[in-house]
């Protein structure tokens, strides 16, 4: 394959009516990938990522009229009857109140560690290792897409967060944990993200002498959504949703496109993003469907050393809730957010109705939205909201 490369490059030159056709085709990014024009080969293919569940669940918030429907669902109040359906607990309270008799029905989504204190925890850790759930511990970071961290930083964090809860609690947590992940909307990056995670997950369970890979449940962001936009909102999720799936995700859950409210009519269209996914594209029930692709295993490969590569230097530098306490990892959400939002109100990062074919006017400063001294969820369209 690789001695078509000259003609390719020749046939490109001809189109394009020049020589100089890297500087451009050449497309920049903030997460500091190399990503080529065109590619003719792999140079370290990987293996096939596998998922834990064999088909990704597709979760919806409980409505009683969704009931004999749906088999999955986020809780975050008691519900009767619900016995044959798989359960998300996202309320600490009713945790506290569950008694399964199903150990597989139950996970909890509730984060362990809390941030603003850098802290773990413990009580609430070992309440929910003492319940009969699949999964007990809950690590959190679709916060932090939310609030603008580099995808290495996200990946990361979440490792060295493991690695805290590790160290506390026994290497026992890497079959116990579910990781919370949002979505963004770099449709082949987000696919590459979650096969990265696998790798490194997977990479630092050696270093426990087990063999693992993580559980993930993933969401659309909020980060590229707007108020004014909502049509546009429900396309851009929906790409997530695809991303989610194609990456491996064992779950998928699909938050609001209004953003700024909630109607009945608009969590059942949310949810309907899922069901046309699955249903009339089958994209749900691949083990790793993106295997193989030259272009998203390159980036993967690229992200999960990327990622291992700050989780390392974390850990190094004493972890990461001292470096919480430092106010270190704020200030590089920080860092890479302020950057982001730069190439929104520049429109290097394009958002029909936002900041391209705009409905809406800049009104905010970055100043306004964001602040080094904590992790908190921002969306981009906010500066012109």
């Amino acid at each position: 394959m690789s001695e078509t490369l000259p003609n390719w490059e020749n046939l490109v030159k001809k189109q394009l009516k020049t020589e100089d056709i890297y500087s451009i085709l050449k497309k920049e990014n903030l997460e500091g990938i190399e990503v080529k024009p065109f590619y003719s080969e792999v140079q370290k293919p990987l293996v096939n990522l596998p998922k834990v569940e064999e088909s990704t669940h597709l979760v919806s918030t409980y409505h009683e009229s969704l009931e004999e429907d749906v088999f999955a669902f986020v809780l975050e109040h008691n519900v009767e009857n619900l016995e044959q359906k798989t359960l998300f607990i996202a309320n600490k309270e009713l945790a506290g109140h569950i008694s399964p008799t199903e150990e597989d029905q139950y996970f909890s989504l509730i984060s362990v560690i809390d941030e603003k204190e850098a802290v773990i925890d413990d009580q609430l850790v070992k309440e929910l290792l003492a319940k009969n759930f699949r999964r007990n511990i809950c690590i959190d970071i679709s916060l932090h897409q939310n609030a603008g961290a580099a995808i290495d930083q996200q990946l990361g964090i979440a490792l060295a967060q493991v690695k805290e809860l590790a160290e506390a609690y026994g290497a026992d947590i890497f079959t116990q944990v579910i990781f919370r992940i949002a979505v963004g909307g770099n449709y082949f990056f987000e696919m590459a993200k979650l096969r990265a995670f696998k790798i490194v997950f997977n990479q630092l369970s050696k270093e426990y002498g087990l063999d693992e890979i993580p559980y993930i449940f993933a969401e659309t962001s909020l980060r590229n959504k707007a108020v004014s936009d909502n049509e546009n909102n429900l396309i851009r999720s929906t790409l997530e949703l695809a991303s989610a799936m194609i990456g491996g995700a064992d779950a998928v859950f699909s938050n609001n496109y209004l953003v700024d409210r909630s109607t009945e009519n608009s969590e059942e269209i949310s949810f309907k993003q899922q069901i046309v996914l699955a249903y009339e594209s089958i994209i749900n029930v691949f083990e790793d469907a993106a295997n193989g692709s030259y272009y998203i295993e390159d980036v993967t490969r690229q992200m999960a050393e990327k990622s291992w590569d700050l989780f390392v230097e974390i850990e190094e530098a004493g972890g990461y809730l001292e470096l919480l306490k430092q106010g270190i990892i704020q200030k590089k959400i920080y860092d890479h957010a302020v950057e982001e939002q730069k190439w929104v109100e520049e429109g290097k990062i394009k958002l029909i109705g936002v900041n391209l074919y705009p409905k809406l006017d800049v009104k905010k400063s970055i100043g306004e939205l964001y602040t080094e001294k904590e992790i908190k969820a921002v969306r981009w369209a906010e500066m012109f909201e």
